[in-house]
């Protein structure tokens, strides 16, 4: 998938370098007039004076989210800065135009070195295009690309001269944002401006089956079926497995639902106006497919229905998570290892591993896991055990999506009445007045429920923040324990036909550290998994908690190491941010002036840290939380990242 819908041409570039460069196209003298002549129109024009002139050199990238057409222009200093438009269509890259045309032989590292990283260059590289979703024409240059502010005016200048319409610059990169912001006068137009007028963007690329189900309103009324194409008008907090998802508001991919819906290897899109659009197909079985540039969706035939319920029924085999209900330790997170999630729930055993490998600049916070024995044992104590066995076997429980909300609300609240066993709680307030006085803690979920097999789990159950007081932390194990009987988890364990019987939750204590700022980062570009050694990022001021919602766009951040450039895909949204409460919990602040969340430095330490924490994980795509406070990188979670289809 693709969200930046402004790929240079020469993104590939930097890999292309080191090859022989082609075949030079036969020998011909520059041209000494200033009129393009009928062979110089082969290959550049000197001037764009109409849209016809545009298209004539132009070329159109169609896997995008819209049309991009698009002209690579070469502007020369020694020649008197002058502009050539080159034939994009006959020139894959700027430098097989300046070797096919004589004007330099440069090539390879060198012509890389004098032409993009140094401020005094002969040649200035970039592309001039037309952006459909804000009406106009704007030019940039490659990523990587050094470019110094006094370069960028001249550019400016020089299409102002030799174009017939007005054109804005957009910036690729953190660092050419930050330089053009120096330049009186300069219009500007940024990929933000971009993705806030984009119709449409693929959050998972694939094909389906189901029923339209148009929903003005999500709450607790609305039944939700496994086989529905759910039209929403934005991003729900928590949603069951379903058939597909389309949304009719931007969202960023790192959304826990958008995360999920990978998983369940669903189509998924944002859709500008998708109710109003979609709504002769309401009730409707369709095939929808998401694709990286367009979507389509048509009513399913007969036969293709019959196909679908047929597989449907193959693939339905109950999945038994592993457990081990013999671990009794509290035992810190340096001594935990991945393999004992079983004992200890993933995200503990996890982020165990994380804090054995002692990454450099990279800390983990502090913690102890609580394993699932003692989740088994309150069950027993309280009679919690037959209590479930009862609730799951009621048939009105299994066919009723009301009842089972309101019968899991009940036992919810019969595991927060529950009495924990003098044994733990005594080891625990022992362990935290010892080791944590004073400090506010994390309760955190940790199951042996997640990251299976095609099913990712994230975001199903709770975590209690910033708990200071003895009952109070207690009280935030039940809470934990008793979030393994979430409506939401309860539904997607059950559409992954996971064995709930099998289900036990543990708990991960941890030093709370607040943030300056917090986030969501993955190892790989969501959009366009070719895209190598990609790090993305989504980010917020203070408190990370709200980031994985997806009810307000954060900064959306891709760090591309091989062109060794911070691009910026979106801007925050978050109108407030959240903050440790010194009487313990969580406050919410109102936000005031710039809204940029992240430098550049530290978009690239975190890119670091994501890489090394990929290796302790034999290089499996990982995704993984943040936080970031005084000059200092905490990791907080990774998990394995599930690609989708």
């Amino acid at each position: 998938m693709k969200l930046n819908a402004t790929r240079p041409a020469w993104l590939c570039l930097f890999g292309l370098l080191l090859a022989v460069a082609p075949a030079a196209a036969r020998a011909q003298a520059r041209p000494k007039t200033a009129k393009p002549a009928a062979t110089t129109s082969e290959r550049w024009l000197e001037r764009l004076n109409s849209r016809a002139d545009f298209d004539k050199v132009a070329r159109v990238y169609t896997d995008q989210p819209y049309a991009l057409p698009h002209v690579l222009f070469v502007i020369d200093r020694k020649n008197g800065d002058k502009i050539y438009y080159v034939n994009s269509q006959r020139f894959r890259f700027h430098q097989d135009f300046v070797n096919g045309t004589y004007l330099s032989l440069e090539r390879g590292p060198d012509f890389f070195k004098n032409n993009y990283m140094k401020a005094n260059r002969r040649f200035i590289l970039g592309t001039l295009a037309w952006q459909q979703p804000v009406k106009r024409y704007t030019f940039e240059f490659w990523e990587g690309d050094l470019i110094p502010p006094e370069l960028i005016k001249l550019t400016a200048d020089v299409i102002k001269k030799t174009f017939f319409d007005s054109v804005a610059y957009k910036p690729n990169s953190l660092r050419q944002e930050q330089d053009s912001a120096q330049i009186a006068g300069l219009e500007r137009v940024t990929q933000c401006d971009i993705a806030r007028e984009q119709e449409y963007q693929a959050l998972n690329v694939a094909k389906g089956i189901g029923r339209i189900h148009i929903i003005d309103k999500l709450d607790d009324h609305v039944e939700i079926g496994s086989n529905e194409i759910l039209v929403l008008n934005e991003v729900p907090i928590s949603l069951p497995p379903v058939a597909g998802v389309i949304i009719s508001k931007p969202s960023t991919p790192l959304s826990h639902i958008n995360l999920l819906v990978k998983g369940w290897g669903v189509p998924n899109a944002y859709i500008k106006n998708a109710q109003e659009l979609l709504k002769q197909y309401d009730t409707w079985w369709v095939t929808f497919e998401t694709q990286p540039d367009k979507y389509t969706i048509k009513r399913a035939e007969t036969d293709e229905l019959k196909v679908y319920q047929a597989e449907q029924a193959k693939i339905r085999q109950a999945m038994t998570p592993r457990f081990n209900l013999e671990e009794r330790r509290l035992l810190d997170l340096g001594l935990q290892r991945a393999r004992m999630a079983d004992a200890y729930g993933s995200k503990s055993a996890n982020l165990g591993e994380v804090a054995r490998s002692r990454l450099p600049g990279v800390t983990v916070p502090n913690g102890f896991g609580i394993p699932i024995y003692y989740y088994d044992q309150f069950l027993k104590e309280n009679g919690l055990d037959d209590a479930l066995i009862d609730m799951m076997g009621d048939q009105k429980f299994v066919h009723d999506p009301a009842y089972r909300r309101e019968k899991l609300t009940a036992m919810r609240e019969r595991f927060k009445a529950g009495k924990v066993s003098a044994e733990l709680r005594a080891a625990l307030l022992k362990k935290a007045h010892a080791e944590y006085a004073g400090k506010g803690l994390f309760v955190r979920s940790s199951s042996n429920v997640e990251d299976l097999p095609n099913f990712n789990g994230a975001g199903l159950y709770d975590t209690v923040p910033n708990v200071k007081e003895d009952e109070k932390l207690v009280e935030a194990v039940k809470t934990v324990w008793a979030s393994l009987w979430n409506f939401e988890a309860y539904e997607a364990r059950e559409r992954a036909n996971i064995d709930h019987s099998k289900a036990y939750m543990g708990v991960l204590v941890q030093e709370g550290v607040n943030a300056d700022s917090a986030g969501v980062m993955i190892t790989t570009d969501p959009f366009d998994s070719d895209n190598r050694g990609a790090i993305y990022i989504s980010a917020k001021r203070g408190l990370g908690i709200k980031v994985v919602e997806g009810k307000r766009i954060p900064e959306q951040i891709l760090y591309l190491p091989r062109a060794n450039s911070v691009k910026i895909l979106t801007r925050s949204e978050e109108e407030s941010l959240l903050t440790f409460d010194e009487a313990g919990g969580v406050k919410e602040v109102p936000i005031s002036g710039e809204r940029a969340v992240l430098t550049d430095e530290v978009v690239r330490k975190l890119a670091r840290a994501a890489a090394q924490i990929k290796t302790v994980f034999r290089g499996r795509e990982q995704d993984i939380e943040w936080v970031y406070m005084h000059g200092q990188i905490y990791i907080v979670q990774s998990r394995p990242f599930v690609q989708g289809s």
